[in-house]
């Protein structure tokens, strides 16, 4: 009797399973229009074309950098002797910040002086020499106009003051050339002493005290540190070559940082440039992108006297409002950023949800390729008419993220399908009876 009594419960369970999960089915295929789609029409939503405005995006991720970062590389080469600074300190234009050891450089020094001394003394001599024979050319030619002296000693006399002038000359050069070299070896005992070359922030520092560099005179030379000014940072971003078009200088940007994520920054495109970026070359995923830098021009990396004159903002606090500065954003070169470039931006402009806008194949309705096999493929959107979906050809313009612009083919107030995605894109087609679940305006 028990055995009975378990069987038809398990029975009864099973049968109600299948109910349910029949029901579920049926509640399901009506809402995606598999059952009772001829009898009640396709579910949709719908909007209405109406203007608005419409922001063209581009979008591109990239790293914050300061706008002005100077390598440092030194031009001689040799062992760092003194350091005086650490990554993150702030130096004023001309501030030793290291120096290399000058020993050697000073002892070249010190023999291209005595050069320069002998050098000296040997055209002191050669001088003395020239001017002794200018005197004897001058009265052997006295003598050989009153015809006292002959024309061999004349000429002799000629020729020996030439030479000693030559030489006079020669020693003039070797002279300058002894001085160039002693400029030359003093620049470089000169640039064993690092100095800063802007104000600005330590932002890389590669060396220790002790450390030995490359200078860049030999070869490309080591890099020791850099320089920025992190009280202006920008954006650098590449952005793909079928958007670089859009991008014009003085675009607006609106920037999301990972670091602030519930903030947004204000930035201006300052830099395009004209060669490209090649990601993934010589295969089927071969990427061309162009940097672009754009400034931020939000308020950031400012000292605290000046954060007191920036704006304030409420917040919520223990139920009542308070008033306190705004934070102001400390950026750090290599943050990841992601920027909106606002390309385009058109007022009052007839627009529809962008979801709304399909492609669809025209060449059955039109004789010009119903014959020949050939696809016409169309932006169309469908417009709602006595419970059915008409199938409209349409121009379009600009796009955000939202809604795109309708140049031809609607008219304002026009209630058009623009959802679901499914119905919308691969079943629904003109004259198809609908059924409006909700209206969006």
């Amino acid at each position: 009797m028990g055995s009975k009594k378990g069987s038809s419960k398990r029975f009864w369970i099973i049968i109600a399973g299948l109910i349910l999960a029949f029901a579920l089915l049926a509640v399901i295929g009506r809402s995606a229009g598999w059952i009772g789609g001829d009898a009640g029409g396709h579910p949709v939503e719908t909007s209405v074309a109406s203007d608005r405005t419409i922001t063209r995006i581009v979008t591109a991720t990239g790293r914050i950098q300061p706008e002005v970062e100077v390598k440092i590389a030194p031009d001689v080469s040799g062992e760092i002797v003194e350091l005086n600074v650490r990554e993150g300190d702030f130096v004023l234009e001309g501030d030793v910040i290291l120096r290399i050891r000058p020993d050697i450089i000073q002892a070249r020094l010190d023999e291209a002086n005595a050069n320069l001394l002998g050098m000296q003394a040997r055209m002191e001599q050669n001088r003395a020499s020239k001017l002794r024979a200018k005197n004897e050319f001058e009265q052997k030619r006295t003598l050989f106009d009153r015809e006292m002296v002959s024309q061999l000693e004349f000429e002799n006399a000629h020729r020996s003051y030439e030479a000693e002038q030559a030489s006079f000359n020669a020693s003039s050069f070797q002279v300058e050339n002894a001085r160039a070299q002693l400029r030359r070896i003093e620049e470089e005992l000169r640039q064993t002493t690092i100095r800063a070359p802007m104000t600005g922030t330590i932002s890389r520092l590669d060396v220790e005290r002790g450390e030995r560099v490359v200078g860049s005179i030999q070869m490309a030379g080591t890099e020791m540190l850099r320089v920025a000014r992190m009280e202006q940072m920008e954006v650098l971003v590449n952005v793909n070559e079928n958007d670089i078009v859009y991008v014009s200088e003085r675009d607006t940007a609106r920037i999301d940082v990972d670091a602030y994520p519930d903030r947004q920054f204000v930035g201006v495109v300052t830099e395009i440039a004209n060669s490209a970026v090649m990601r993934g070359q010589g295969s089927a995923e071969q990427i061309t992108e162009y940097p672009v830098k754009i400034r931020i021009i939000s308020p950031h990396n400012v000292s605290p006297e000046d954060s007191e004159q920036l704006p304030e903002e409420q917040i919520q606090l223990a139920g009542s409002e308070v008033t306190i500065p705004q934070p102001i954003a400390r950026f750090k070169p290599g943050m990841t950023a992601t920027v909106d470039i606002e390309t385009l931006r058109e007022f009052d402009v007839l627009s529809v949800p962008l979801q709304a806008v399909t492609m669809r194949d025209m060449s059955q309705t039109n004789p010009d390729t119903a014959n020949v096999g050939r696809e016409d493929l169309r932006r169309v959107v469908f417009r709602v008419a006595d419970g059915k979906a008409e199938m409209v050809p349409v121009e379009t313009g600009i796009s955000d993220d939202r809604y795109i612009r309708v140049i031809a083919g609607l008219q304002k107030g026009d209630e058009i399908v623009s959802g679901n995605y499914r119905i919308l894109s691969r079943v629904l087609q003109d004259g198809d009876d609908i059924r409006v679940t909700s209206t969006r305006e």
